[in-house]
């Protein structure tokens, strides 16, 4: 892999693959548990067309020592206030499972004029049917194991506790998450599900429609619950279509088409 080195903007983005010029930017939201750095294969496969700059969450990897927030609410708007001055030219918003809730909030937290062209939430329910205090070690565990994480770290038990700390961390946020219906998302959603995610059953991607009052599109694509890992590049060529038509409507008559496929 050639072109510039990663770098990190300040606490809380990194970007793994820059851009000498200034491509479609894409903003990656973890899942619970997860860094940065499982975007960075992701972010090879979408230059030159686009730069992912993913987010670093605290209680983990390079910011173990660094506070989460209290709240949800909390880390939205601190998450809000770390992207503003990032936020210029044309941007969208990619989530995988507790970061595709996690983008969708921040997305509607966003003042008009800074909100992305599109939210992709990957392996992810609606935002109504997220809320409630889980059991923070059980769920933790559970968690690992469904999410296909556990077999990568089984002998690694310093990893493991790691993994299962920043887990812990992002559950107690989640904890205190409460769905506030109005107003929906004005952005296009793109809503994507695993053909052998454990953890959702993709008919539910539907209910993303209900979420905002722009275009909607779902797709399925084959893997299981975690698309984009240190491993995986994830969803390539959807979030390469999603990009496309998100630069293509610029300019292209009223409407958004529906983007509905199964791969």
């Amino acid at each position: 892999m050639t072109g510039p080195r990663p770098r990190v903007e300040g606490d809380w983005l990194f970007v793994p693959a820059p851009q000498e010029h200034r491509p479609y930017r894409l903003f990656c939201f973890p899942h619970a548990g997860g860094d940065a750095t499982a975007f960075t294969r992701l972010a090879h496969r979408l230059a030159p067309a686009a730069e992912v700059w993913a987010l670093r969450m605290p209680a983990r990897g390079g910011r173990g020592r660094h506070p989460m927030p209290a709240t949800f609410d909390l880390l939205v708007r601190t998450v809000v206030d770390v992207l503003r001055p990032h936020l210029g030219g044309r941007f969208g918003f990619y989530g995988q499972s507790f970061g595709s809730l996690l983008a969708y909030e921040v997305a509607r937290a966003l003042p008009e004029d800074r909100r992305p062209d599109a939210v992709v939430a990957a392996s992810a329910s609606p935002p109504d049917e997220w809320g409630g205090p889980p059991q923070p070690q059980r769920a933790a565990e559970d968690l690992l194991r469904l999410a296909g994480m556990g077999e990568l770290i089984a002998t690694e038990p310093e990893l493991r506790d790691m993994a299962l700390r920043a887990i812990r961390a992002d559950l107690a946020v989640l904890g205190t998450y409460r769905h506030h219906g109005a107003p929906p998302l004005g952005a296009d959603l793109y809503a994507i599900a695993g053909d052998a995610d454990p953890m959702l059953e993709p008919d539910r991607l539907a209910g993303w429609s209900r979420h905002t009052t722009g275009g909607f599109g779902l797709t399925v694509v084959r893997g299981g619950h975690l698309l984009a890992t240190v491993e995986q590049p994830g969803p390539v060529d959807v979030l390469t279509s999603v990009i496309g038509r998100e630069r293509a409507r610029r300019g292209a008559p009223e409407g958004t088409p529906n983007f509905r496929s199964a791969a």
